[in-house]
Formats: C-alpha cells, sequence, structure tokens
C-alpha cells in the first residue's frame, strides 16, 4: 500500500480527496499547513506528497522548497487555474507534476499512479535492469540513482525519469510528446511547460562536453536529445 501525504488547508476538499485516494488502496496522512506537511513530509514514510500551493503560516511553494532541501520524495502540486508562474516556480523548485484546481478526485489519483509507476517500478523491471553509460553520464534505474563523472547527480524523481528516456535514445532527438508520456506518465497538454522546465534545470546539473556545449541540446521542431560523445 502507498502512502500519500496531502497538504492543502482547504478542510472539505481534502476530506473529499482522502476518502477516494483510501477507497483506491492508498493510506493517506493529511495536514492543513505548510509548516505540519513539511515535518511529516521528512519523516520519510511517504511514496509522493500532494501539496496545494496557496495555504496559510508556510505557502505551498515556500514548503516545497524546505521538502526538497533534505528529500527528494516525488511531489504532485495542487495550483489555482490561470496560476502560471506559480506552476512554473513550482517546477523550478523542484515538483514533479502540478494538477490545476478544481480538479476530480479520479483525475489526482491518475496523476498519483502515473507518478509512483515512473518512481517505484515493479521488482522484476528493477532486477533486469542494467546501468546506462553515456559518455560522462552513468545511471542505475533499479537504484534511481546517476552519477557525472563520477559524481552524484542530485535529481528529483521526474527529472531522473526524463533522463532516462532521453539516455535509452541517446544520440537521438526525442518530442516532447514522448518526454511526458513516458517520463511524466502522461500524454502533454496543449501549452504545457513542464517538460522545458525540467530539461533546464537538467542543463544546470548536468556537466559540459569536450568542446564546452551542453550534452542536453534542443532539436529544431523535434524535441530534445541528449548528445553520445
Amino acid at each position: 500500500m502507498s502512502k500519500v501525504l496531502l497538504i492543502d488547508d482547504d478542510i472539505e476538499l481534502v476530506g473529499m480527496f482522502q476518502e477516494y485516494l483510501e477507497q483506491e488502496g492508498f493510506e493517506v496522512k493529511t495536514a492543513n499547513d505548510g509548516e505540519a506537511g513539511t515535518a511529516c513530509a521528512l519523516t520519510g514514510q511517504y511514496a509522493i506528497a500532494i501539496l496545494d500551493v496557496m495555504m496559510p503560516r508556510m505557502n505551498g511553494l515556500e514548503t516545497l522548497r524546505r521538502i526538497r532541501a533534505a528529500s527528494r520524495m516525488p511531489i504532485l502540486m495542487l495550483t489555482g487555474r490561470g496560476d502560471d508562474t506559480d506552476r512554473i516556480v513550482g517546477l523550478e523548485l523542484g515538483a514533479d507534476d502540478y494538477v490545476t484546481k478544481p480538479c476530480t478526485p479520479r483525475e489526482l489519483t491518475a496523476r498519483i499512479r502515473a507518478i509512483l509507476r515512473r518512481t517505484q517500478g515493479t521488482p522484476m523491471d528493477q532486477l533486469a535492469s542494467a546501468p546506462i553509460v553515456v559518455g560522462q553520464l552513468t545511471m542505475w534505474p533499479e537504484q534511481r540513482r546517476a552519477s557525472w563523472a563520477g559524481a552524484t547527480l542530485e535529481l528529483t524523481s521526474t527529472e531522473f525519469n526524463l533522463l532516462e528516456v532521453l539516455a535509452r535514445n541517446a544520440g537521438k532527438p526525442v518530442s516532447k510528446n514522448i518526454l511526458s508520456e513516458q517520463g511524466l506518465g502522461r500524454p502533454m497538454a496543449r501549452f504545457d511547460r513542464n517538460i522545458d522546465v525540467h530539461l533546464s534545470s537538467l542543463r544546470h546539473k548536468l556537466g559540459t562536453l569536450a568542446d564546452g556545449r551542453s550534452c542536453l541540446q534542443t532539436v529544431y521542431r523535434m524535441g530534445y536529445q541528449l548528445i553520445k560523445d
């Protein structure tokens, strides 16, 4: 059973989500402000946190910042419709994905499962997974671990997913639609900048090639490509 941490000050909404998620087989813990949510998240007991942006005492973005400083647990943001700035800032701070409110419990559950499928995998998949080596990048999918030139890369779960897709297709452009489907577990929405923000973060974390270029290149009208060198 996956344990879900739901951090939101809307008591009625939290109750509705909790009831639905528990019916779907999840164990749910709730927190109604950022400080309590951060304390719960950092216990390491939860598979994923669902975090609302607008909360009293400490808002969702500051809560995300504090959790991400000490943990790489998957985090799904709840944002208001039209709050593009909050969504982009949340992704830049390390959120794995976001859902726009109002949303249905079914939509939220589907997004949670998509993230968990990519972060947990199955035992058989993990046993069969060999390291992926592309130049100075090495990834160990079974351990959810990556390094560049021997130095550990500190990646969020979504960054790891996207980098794994690119590494398995190194030397070939990968479209944003494929990155969304295989890296996020969902089709890419119209005007969705999620992939671009995550890839921008990856560029800053990955090393450069011998000639100083980024190993992660944008291919015009085709997507992104991890350079084999």
